[in-house]
């Protein structure tokens, strides 16, 4: 094949050094060779570019860099200098606004990552970081280029470097379409969405191979760190997909709930979804005895617009739901127990995702509605020798350094320091609802009246008689509906059918809520 620079020799005029121009572009389009991209095919996977051309809108793609070649020496290099280097880079549009894009591309030394091509990432980056837009990197790479030695790995260390300095300013997507290992893991760790494609997507720091070198077990790709381990196991991945079309559409519509960046609120759209619609079949939905479960989910299909909503790590910790939604056309997040998994309790994973998720919402601006019924937090020697305490104090840091507008619904249970750090009025949610099945209490009654009546119930003729009757005076007493709301600790009993009406005012209220934290480099949150 003719090389650009000998074209260029023989061209004198302008016309001829376009078609000279046209001529690169379009053998940078069609990417190394036809071999190469059967090749990608063959795994099921699409190029880079049909990747771009459906993450984006139509001819919305400006790519930069796209005749960058490297300039490395040794072990055959020198000889091999595609264009693009491997990584295509650049801008387009989703939903009609810009976001920043790249690419690796499988066919160019696999996606392997060299000076040049960390160094087109890492304008990419700093690109979308001042313009304050998302940046999605859509990755299939096999690590750093080993050829280039220290240098690939000193382009990772850039990579994370402006993670971390992007991290709450404009939202980060990676999209997970082949490998990723080693220390290339870490970006997509970096930061907030993290997609999956089964069977052909995999992250892990170190292989099987190694893995069963060093520790002896055996096992697959796939079963160490494939998109089904990382979205049920690990928790790494928040969304894992079937193939790369869908996951590449669920990617777009996640772009329509965020915003630009962390200066501006999320799109509003306009609701066919009346306000004020009762929702009277939660009358029925939800069982007033506490013992008995429930799918959370219908309740937050119930109260959001058209029922939609997008729900963040689906498969993971399901005893919790974090969920993007709409309510009158206006974006917020909820966080919701789940009776149907574990009886709602909080774990430890359950208060990472949870906590993670509430720092999400408020760097980005989205409003909170927590919808609780949680009995306590999980015992077990398991959870509290694997730090349940610091794992659940990152919940409550979360809630606590949120700025964003705060309402708690209290459906039925909430006992003990569950009920607190799920965004209870005393660490400061902004307007705090319960509906007239609530039980909010340090504990639930037979427990309680257990404790406080110990002695009258052992030295009875029937305990069991008299702890009936001493459970149903501490319910009588301290755990009737409107106890806390006697005292100011929730703000008004509601109807369960005005829930969605009441969020709806309330939320439009918060509109406008400025609050200011103290002064502060950053805060020291438990780990």
């Amino acid at each position: 094949m003719t090389t650009s620079q000998e074209v260029r020799a023989d061209v004198n005029d302008a016309r001829g050094r376009v078609a000279d121009l046209l001529a690169i572009r379009e053998q940078v389009r069609r990417g190394p060779s036809e071999r190469a991209t059967e090749a990608q095919k063959a795994k099921g996977k699409l190029t880079a570019r049909e990747r771009i051309d459906l993450l984006l809108d139509e001819d919305s793609f400006r790519e930069v860099e796209p005749l960058r070649r490297h300039r490395a020496v040794g072990f055959g290099l020198e000889a091999k200098r595609p264009y693009t280097d491997g990584v295509i880079t650049g801008w387009g549009t989703v939903h009609g606004r810009t976001v920043f894009v790249y690419a690796h591309d499988f066919r160019i030394f696999g996606g392997a990552l060299g000076e040049a091509h960390a160094t087109k990432i890492h304008k990419i980056m700093d690109m979308a970081i001042s313009a304050g837009a998302p940046l999605i990197s859509l990755n299939d790479g096999a690590g750093a280029r080993i050829q280039e030695g220290v240098s690939a790995l000193a382009g990772y260390g850039g990579i994370f470097q402006r993670n971390t300095k992007a991290s709450g300013v404009i939202p980060q997507i990676s999209v997970m379409l082949g490998p990723c290992a080693g220390g290339a893991a870490y970006s997509p760790a970096l930061t907030d969405f993290v997609f999956m494609v089964r069977e052909t997507s995999q992250m892990f720091i170190t292989g099987p191979d190694v893995v069963q070198a060093v520790t002896g077990e055996k096992i697959t790709q796939n079963g160490l760190g494939g998109a089904d381990v990382h979205s049920e196991v690990s928790g790494v991945s928040h969304f894992a997909y079937d193939d790369e079309q869908t996951c590449l559409e669920e990617v777009r519509y996640l772009l329509s709930l965020l915003p630009q960046n962390n200066r501006e609120n999320p799109p509003a759209v306009e609701s066919h979804d009346p306000a004020d619609r009762r929702g009277d079949v939660l009358l029925d939905l939800v069982p007033a005895d506490g013992s008995r479960g429930y799918d959370m989910r219908k309740v937050i299909e119930e109260i959001v617009d058209e029922g939609e909503f997008l729900e963040i790590h689906e498969r993971w910790a399901t005893n919790i739901i974090c969920a993007l939604s709409r309510l009158d056309g206006q974006v917020v997040g909820i966080i919701a127990n789940q009776p149907m998994s574990l009886a709602g309790v909080l774990d430890i994973e359950a208060s990472e995702k949870a906590a993670r998720f509430v720092q999400m919402c408020d760097a980005f601006n989205i409003p909170l509605v927590t919808l609780l019924d949680v009995p306590g937090f999980l015992p077990g020697v398991s959870q509290e020798h694997g730090g349940i305490i610091r794992h659940g104090a990152k919940l409550l840091y979360a809630y606590c350094n949120a700025t964003v507008p705060r309402i708690s619904i209290i459906l039925r249970k909430a006992y003990g320091g569950a009920y607190i750090v799920m965004d209870s009025q005393s660490i400061g949610a902004d307007l705090t609802y319960a509906w007239p099945t609530n039980e909010i209490a340090v504990m639930g009654a037979e427990g309680a009246a257990n404790v406080i009546f110990r002695r009258q119930i052992a030295e009875a003729d029937d305990p069991e008689a008299m702890r009936t009757r001493m459970v149903k005076e501490y319910k009588s007493e301290l755990m009737h509906p409107y106890y806390a709301a006697e005292r100011g600790l929730v703000d008004d009993v509601i109807d369960p059918a005005d829930t969605r009406a009441v969020l709806i005012s309330s939320l439009a209220m918060l509109r406008t809520k400025h609050a200011d934290l103290p002064s502060r480099k950053h805060g020291n949150p438990p780990q």
